[in-house]
């Protein structure tokens, strides 16, 4: 484990389309006028002719990375997950999606831990909405080093990828020997007694509801599920299977999320095992600061281990 260093992910995105930039010229950045939020500024900085701000029309700026991408360029495109996977869904589908090009979508602010700007950009329902595309790959770094690893990654990758990062800073919990694979999760640590399935910054969560469940007697295994389309189902069910029981951990909506995705996974593997899903119970946020909205909704490790708790009770 790397010393704890915090950083938010949005802001690796950014340092990681800089050093990106160094490296590949077919490189191409759009934003729509939110560069000094989605910190795609500092590419804009760096390079100028390669940086395209579309202004406040999303749903334009995705159509044009589309068009870029024929000609043979990497396209970043880069707004709040709102807007992304909201306002911009027609054009993300039919324009991205449906003939499967290489664009990137940078969507920060996700989650409830945007804060003060409230329910009306807090959005918990983007993994649900990108989830339905299909060829559609989906990332959910877990801190700013697997975060810099994933952009670096999708840039190699041919089609189109949707990677969500968050303004809240968050701990590192890799060292700079993290290897980023591909649809593969990282079991962080291993256990007997309940699987914990986490995704981005509830994986930090899960690591301390570990350590107070370990204090208790109970033995947890940690999944790190960065990738949520294709999950890795594989290593899911057989935790899933060896423990007998599921927690899954997401700052995002329990319906179409990461606890909808490993209920189908071990629902259509016949694992018999219960799954407890963790995340914003199917309601808007509000605004507030971000720390204490987590854990007003229950997403940090407190919650986490209550969740443990009862999905170790329903074993048979």
């Amino acid at each position: 484990m790397a010393d704890v260093i915090k950083m938010a992910t949005r802001e690796a995105y950014g340092k990681a389309l800089v050093e990106l930039g160094a490296i590949n010229d077919k490189v191409v950045v759009l934003d729509a006028d939110l560069a000094a939020a989605t910190k795609t500024g500092m590419f804009k900085k760096a390079y100028p002719d390669r940086f395209i701000d579309t202004g406040i029309s999303e749903s334009n700026m995705m159509g044009v990375a589309a068009g870029l991408s024929t000609t043979g360029y990497t396209v970043f495109a880069s707004t709040f997950a709102m807007f992304a996977a909201g306002r911009a869904f027609e054009q993300v589908r039919n324009s991205i999606g449906y003939p499967h090009l290489n664009v990137k979508i940078g969507a920060t602010h996700a989650g409830i831990s945007v804060g003060e700007d409230g329910a009306s950009h807090q959005c918990c329902e983007d993994i649900g909405i990108m989830r339905t595309i299909p060829g559609m790959t989906i990332i959910n770094p877990a801190d700013p080093v697997e975060a810099r690893a994933a952009v670096l990654a999708a840039a190699d990758y041919e089609g189109p990828v949707y990677m969500r990062f968050g303004r809240l800073a968050v701990p590192c919990i890799f060292g700079d020997d993290y290897k980023f694979e591909w649809g593969k999760a990282v079991t962080i640590k291993e256990g007997k007694d309940v699987t914990i399935c986490a995704t981005g910054l509830l994986v930090n969560e899960a690591i301390e509801a570990e350590k107070i469940l370990a204090a208790e007697g109970i033995d947890a295994e940690i999944i790190n599920v960065h990738t949520i389309k294709p999950l890795d189902a594989e290593t899911i069910c057989a935790s899933a299977a060896k423990t007998g029981c599921v927690v899954t951990a997401e700052e995002h909506n329990i319906i179409g999320g990461l606890g909808s995705a490993v209920c189908e996974a071990i629902c259509e593997n016949g694992v018999a095992a219960p799954v407890v899903r963790l995340g914003v119970n199917d309601k808007f946020g509000k605004s507030g600061p971000a720390v204490e909205l987590l854990h007003i909704f229950g997403l940090d490790a407190a919650g986490i281990v209550e969740k443990a708790k009862q999905a170790i009770s329903m074993k048979k």
